[in-house]
């Protein structure tokens, strides 16, 4: 059985997806001198990424950007796991933010000028933080059990409580 996301979480799921899904698409096309200028900053926060070629490590980001993107946008998606994933994602991007120099303000996580465009991963955390938070959707079967004849909900406080079907 497929549980489709809550009405609450549609609109930060599209509106997410969508722009992480056009960002990958967008990226799986760059030519060499994106791919190593996207390598270099990325190396700058994570120096242990040089050991990866810059077509490489861009092609394996627009990869990732596709699946996040692509699972924010499908409804059967649990949003919990959607969330996990579009957490796990903007965290690496707000470590870049946070690690490159030029990109805040000294000691302040104030965006300059030239951080602005990666500022904005800091809502792509919270999108995630919040979608991560929403409530589970499991089967509640034991919850939703009526009681059948012969059972009565009345008398001592103590006796309310059926032992079988965990009912008051």
């Amino acid at each position: 059985m497929v549980l489709l996301p809550d009405v609450r979480d549609v609109a930060p799921r599209l509106a997410t997806g969508a722009f992480i899904l056009n960002a990958g698409l967008t990226m799986l096309k760059a030519d060499q001198g994106t791919a190593e200028g996207v390598h270099g900053m990325a190396c700058t926060a994570y120096p242990f990424l040089q050991r990866i070629p810059a077509e490489r490590f861009t092609r394996l980001l627009a990869c990732a950007e596709v699946a996040v993107g692509g699972a924010l946008l499908a409804p059967f998606v649990p949003t919990r796991l959607a969330g996990l994933a579009l957490t796990g994602f903007s965290g690496g991007l707000v470590g870049m933010y946070l690690r490159t120099p030029g990109m805040h303000e000294p000691g302040s996580p104030r965006p300059t000028q030239e951080g602005l465009p990666l500022a904005k991963d800091v809502w792509m955390l919270g999108t995630g933080l919040g979608l991560l938070a929403a409530p589970g959707k499991r089967r509640r079967a034991a919850r939703t059990h009526r009681c059948g004849p012969g059972h009565h909900h009345y008398g001592h406080k103590a006796a309310r409580r059926h032992v079988r079907c965990r009912c008051w």
